[in-house]
């Protein structure tokens, strides 16, 4: 098999010329990395665009979609301590305090005492912000699904596998646990 990956080099794409230049300019470096990472890179800027479109479509900013959709994801009574959604969403729990007063404000989720623990309290996914949060998130899938048109079913599982060993090292072992 070509180390390169010419053989299936059907049409030439904007990596393809730049690896190419790299080559003839620096034949000594070795530029196989950038014929992964540059497209990942790409299709990440892709991804990017269609993410902040099919959320400005229901009136959501992306931070807006991940504290909803976490949210969402818990199940009914779609119901998460602020502690396991900063947990999942990655931030400090002065950015979560702040987004979940943001979110207040719109009526997408509300706060309640804790029923386990009087002290805590429980964020709760709104009936406006399932309706919003559910649309954004069929319409991100739909986008998405086209941004793999060009993939048959076998080749969206490979490529799934290999980017999951080629991620696995930088995720971390820990679960998101609740709070």
């Amino acid at each position: 098999m070509n180390p390169y990956g010419d053989e299936d080099r059907q049409v030439d794409d904007e990596v393809d010329r730049i690896v190419d230049a790299w080559r003839t300019q620096r034949p000594d470096l070795d530029a196989r990395p950038m014929l992964v990472l540059s497209r990942v890179t790409r299709l990440a800027r892709h991804l990017d665009r269609a993410r902040r479109a099919a959320f400005a479509d229901h009136a959501l900013e992306a931070w807006e979609f991940d504290v909803l959709a976490a949210l969402r994801r818990a199940g009914p009574p779609y119901t998460l301590s602020p502690g396991a959604l900063l947990t999942q969403t990655l931030v400090t729990s002065g950015t979560m305090t702040n987004r979940i007063d943001r979110l207040e404000a719109r009526a997408l989720v509300d706060r309640a005492r804790d029923p386990a623990d009087r002290r805590g309290v429980r964020v709760r996914l709104t009936a406006e912000g399932r309706a919003r949060v559910d649309a954004a998130m069929a319409d991100l899938l739909d986008r998405e699904a086209r941004l793999l048109a060009g993939l048959n079913d076998d080749d969206r599982a490979t490529l799934a596998v290999l980017l999951r060993r080629l991620t696995a090292p930088f995720e971390t072992a820990e679960r998101p646990t609740e709070h």
